[in-house]
């Protein structure tokens, strides 16, 4: 009786005290942006999120699921849709603006990464309840992303054109030899935190940046191309949208800011800057339901108790 009452307890506390919350899904939404060729204010160029114009935050929403692996580590897949966007109407930089381009860019991410804990409390407000914990982690990983830049035809003084939004890719704007890539590698890297309610909620937040290798987010790499050479009247429309009117009101002969950003019989001028690739960030905030599962110890050691049927065996006697 003493042995089984000693196995029964084993058993109880090995299902409550070894179980872990392993698994979890659940949903993730915020707002994405981008850094690339448009964007900035007086400067030329300045890195991370100090070129980024704020106001052109757009939509950034998926679905993620976490295993946790220890109590410091775990591993992160998602699938987001994201829209990044700027024009040049935002700017102040005077070459930037003379250039007169813009560009939306609707996103498909798939990403996988690693988290590690640098700081956790089981027990926030020391109550006793373990009831929210909490955690602060930093990540790393890669993901893959579909992406297809758009562009409108704003500078229209002959009033040809629509506000559609037209597909930049095949128009090979600056010339391009061949379409650039849809598809795309980027490296998240970042930091968030997370609460869990009830052993059961989990509700939380993260920024993450992404590294691309592309620099045509936005279409806009090297520099302008001959108008002949391009497909349609459309994309000879957008490719040069800078016009006179903007000229004359940005150019300053006296300081020396005399801005012609066109294709100028057969010279290349410039149009972006192919020497940084694009990246983009996020910041979204997570919901998810954590699924409880048993931890290794508790499976190796305990396994043997769910494969009894309850019934009492006894030797067999002759």
């Amino acid at each position: 009786m003493k042995k089984r009452i000693l196995l029964a307890f084993c058993a109880v506390f090995a299902l409550t005290s070894q179980a872990q919350y392993q698994w979890e899904y659940g949903l993730m939404l915020g707002g994405a942006n981008y850094l690339g060729d448009i964007g900035g204010k007086e400067q030329t160029r300045r890195d991370f999120i100090w070129d980024m114009h704020l106001n052109q935050t757009n939509i950034a929403i998926g679905a993620y699921g976490r295993y946790k692996l220890s109590k410091r580590m775990a591993i992160f897949a998602s699938f987001n849709y994201m829209q990044i966007n700027d024009t040049d109407a935002e700017t102040t930089n005077p070459a930037r603006r003379a250039r007169n381009l813009n560009f939306r860019n609707r996103m498909f991410e798939l990403s996988g990464r690693a988290e590690l804990t640098l700081f956790y409390d089981n027990d926030v407000g020391g109550k006793g309840y373990y009831n929210p914990d909490f955690r602060f982690f930093v990540f790393g990983g890669l993901a893959v992303f579909r992406h297809n830049p758009q562009g409108q035809i704003r500078w229209d003084p002959t009033d040809s054109f629509d506000d559609t939004w037209h597909d930049l890719r095949p128009w090979r704007t600056e010339g391009q030899t061949e379409d650039y890539e849809t598809f795309a590698l980027s490296i998240p890297a970042g930091f968030g935190l997370y609460f869990t309610f009830d052993k059961e909620w989990r509700i939380g937040w993260e920024l993450g940046w992404r590294t691309t290798f592309t620099d045509y987010l936005d279409d806009i790499s090297t520099t302008y191309t001959d108008p002949a050479t391009l497909s349609t009247p459309e994309a000879i429309a957008f490719a040069s949208q800078t016009n006179q009117p903007l000229i004359q009101e940005i150019n300053d002969p006296d300081a020396g800011t005399v801005f012609d950003h066109q294709y100028v019989e057969g010279f290349r001028t410039k149009r972006g800057d192919p020497t940084n690739n694009d990246s983009y960030l996020t910041t979204q905030i997570t919901i998810g339901k954590v699924i409880r599962g048993r931890s290794q110890f508790y499976r190796k050691k305990y396994s043997w108790l769910r494969n009894r049927t309850g019934s009492r065996r006894s030797r067999a006697k002759f």
